[in-house]
């Protein structure tokens, strides 16, 4: 692995959900005095952030941004934490799009997460976690692993019977996950931040 790719994978990098060219109107400063900002969500753990972007850019939803490290910024000043509450209509709107661009572009990881998804107490495996998957279809995707590992969403829906858009469910945990601060267990969102500490 060459330097420049050694720093590009340690950089954490979002995609813009929203441009607001005139920035956020909860500033409370006079639009004239405004800096662009906008919307991201990172690409890796699906974490909201409310960002400042450099004035001299333009920029369109979907492009990819570095948030971290802070000296390799070059389009983001500043990027804060937010919520799904927090987001405008127009980030709120681009989130699935966004989402399921994100699991088409690493189809790998996620038919990984089909391949090695574990129990997470005696009564409840990760699997469970995702929208119509009951324990007759659990134990049909944790037979076929067995057999073999899954090579793609493709796959997976031809070999497990009853497995219909395997990608389209783990978007829609992922918008649960992303909309709900109380949930329990999260597979998804939040988790390669906790992972890095």
């Amino acid at each position: 692995m060459s330097e420049s790719e050694r720093d590009e994978s340690a950089q954490r990098r979002a995609v813009v959900l929203d441009y607001l060219a005139h920035g956020l109107s909860s500033s409370g400063r006079p639009q004239y005095e405004r800096s662009p900002a906008g919307y991201a969500m990172d690409v890796d753990d699906f974490g909201l952030y409310e960002v400042a972007f450099d004035e001299d850019e333009r920029l369109t939803i979907g492009t990819q941004v570095v948030l971290e490290p802070v000296d390799a910024r070059t389009i983001v000043e500043d990027a804060r934490p937010a919520s799904y509450d927090d987001l405008s209509s127009g980030a709120h709107s681009e989130l699935e799009y966004v989402i399921r661009d994100l699991v088409e572009d690493d189809e790998r990881r996620f038919v990984d997460f089909y391949n090695e998804a574990q129990p997470i107490t005696l009564r409840l495996h990760q699997l469970n976690l995702l929208p119509g998957i009951g324990k007759k279809l659990r134990n049909s995707i944790l037979e076929e692993r067995k057999r073999k590992p899954f090579e793609s969403f493709e796959e997976l829906e031809e070999r497990v019977s009853g497995l219909h858009d395997p990608d389209d469910i783990l978007v829609e945990r992922i918008l649960e996950e992303i909309r709900d601060d109380d949930l329990k267990y999260r597979t998804f969102v939040g988790r390669q931040a906790e992972d890095a500490r």
